[in-house]
């Protein structure tokens, strides 16, 4: 059955849930304070790169499933569900900022215009808020009506996560009123995806638990890795021989240079903030992090061991965005690396397929081209931070043919050991052995 569905906040989460639920044949109003950003997107024009996501905008808007407005009273004029989708940044303590999610509350309260409506938290959120957002909008002097609150958490992937909303592993569903889950699994039914329902604490848990876990996993064979490299053992032979046990699974167990983006790095942070409410030590994560943080500047740590110093070297960095198939950089290793470079005297040259934009926002105190081979020529060495299928895919003679000398580190292990002892390069992997031509004796 078709429901008016709003959606308060177009950023990442917000754009693909409402182009998502529009695409599935619901009418769709999404709301953003940004007029510029309103017009381009009523134009059809992602302010985000994300596969697959502007083609489907477009398709929306002519289809009239879905428009765009800076208009609270017009947004809430008569949904049946409202989704909040509002950021929810880390504060200086770590714990997670609600200064958005309340004054969407504010909003909801003075604008709401009946009973019934189903108000939806997407934004990841601490345990206990979905309670706050009930009480922030009952306890409102401008409110007037009923309304029920359900957590339904998303778990996508910048990169895939059209792919991820139409083929996800399950829905999670967080109500204490049977009426609005039922309504919110009625709205999700046709990506037809596994759907649980659970309290709404435990929902917003899951958010939270569920990215923590992965990122123990990612720190995890970091570590692995970083004893493989002292002990001649190959990572990802042993990658291959754990993720073959169905308990471990072979999701995230791909040893680099760490995570970042705009999930792990803040809902850990926000994990062990909650952990510290109710007086808890999470140890673990905190270990999980720290190694996180230590893991990112590895490359520079070997270019260190191998040169002595770097100061005046000539570096290129192949990849700025946090990974491939998008133009965030939030929280990316290529951030921490660049600032590291800059002040142990390095020139550094920096490309990324997409968001060079972005970078020079960012990391102004590089210079960012425009091709690869405008970044590795005439370089001293190259770090490849991002595993782009145009890095993956270049020969390897490109690096031997525009070096000064072909060394590179490649934090994301992006080649085939096999096929570098067939070229002439020099060549640094994360948990694998160094591979140094014949030819070639270290100075």
């Amino acid at each position: 059955m078709t429901k008016r569905i709003t959606v308060v906040g177009t950023g990442y989460v917000g754009l693909v849930s409402g182009v998502s639920l529009a695409e599935i044949g619901h009418k769709v109003t999404c709301i953003d304070i940004d007029k510029n950003k309103v017009n381009k997107l009523n134009q059809g024009v992602s302010p985000i790169y994300e596969p697959g996501l502007e083609e489907l905008m477009v398709k929306n808007i002519k289809s009239k499933n879905i428009h765009f407005t800076t208009s609270y009273e017009e947004g809430f004029a008569n949904p049946d569900v409202i989704y909040i989708a509002v950021g929810t940044p880390q504060k200086g303590d770590g714990s997670a900022d609600l200064t958005y999610i309340k004054q969407v509350c504010e909003n909801i309260a003075q604008y709401l215009q009946k009973d019934g409506v189903v108000i939806v938290t997407k934004s990841t959120v601490p345990v206990g808020t979905n309670d706050q957002i009930k009480e922030w909008i009952k306890d409102n002097p401008n409110n007037k009506f009923t309304f029920d609150v359900v957590s339904n958490p998303e778990f996508l992937r910048e990169g895939t996560a059209i792919q991820d909303t139409f083929h996800g592993d399950r829905i999670i569903i967080g109500s204490d009123n049977e009426r609005a889950s039922i309504i919110i699994e009625e709205i999700n039914k046709p990506f037809n995806i596994p759907v649980f329902k659970t309290d709404i604490r435990s929902a917003e848990m899951i958010k939270y638990a569920s990215n923590a876990f992965l990122a123990t996993k990612i720190s995890f064979i970091n570590e692995i890795a970083n004893i493989c490299e002292k002990t001649n053992a190959n990572i990802e032979a042993v990658s291959l021989g754990m993720g073959m046990d169905e308990r471990i699974g072979s999701q995230f167990l791909r040893a680099g240079i760490g995570y970042g983006g705009s999930c792990f790095p803040k809902d850990t942070q926000a994990l062990i903030q909650i952990a510290g409410n109710v007086e808890h030590e999470f140890n673990l994560l905190k270990a999980v992090i720290n190694v996180n943080n230590e893991q990112q500047i590895k490359l520079v740590n070997k270019a260190i061991e191998r040169f002595g110093n770097l100061r005046n070297k000539n570096i290129a960095l192949l990849g700025l965005a946090f990974k491939p198939e998008t133009d965030d950089m939030r929280e990316s290793p290529s951030i921490v690396i660049s600032k590291k470079l800059n002040s142990l005297g390095a020139h550094v040259r920096g490309y990324d397929p997409i968001s060079i934009h972005n970078a020079k926002k960012l990391i102004p105190y590089i210079e960012c081209v425009e091709t690869l081979e405008d970044a590795i020529t005439g370089s001293d060495m190259v770090f490849i931070l991002t595993d782009w299928e145009e890095f993956k895919n270049i020969s390897l003679n490109k690096f031997s043919d525009l070096m000064v000398n072909p060394i590179v580190f490649d934090g994301r292990n992006c080649y085939e050991l096999k096929d570098v002892k067939m070229s002439d390069i020099e060549y640094h992997s994360i948990g694998r052995p160094s591979i140094i031509p014949i030819t070639q004796t270290i100075s």
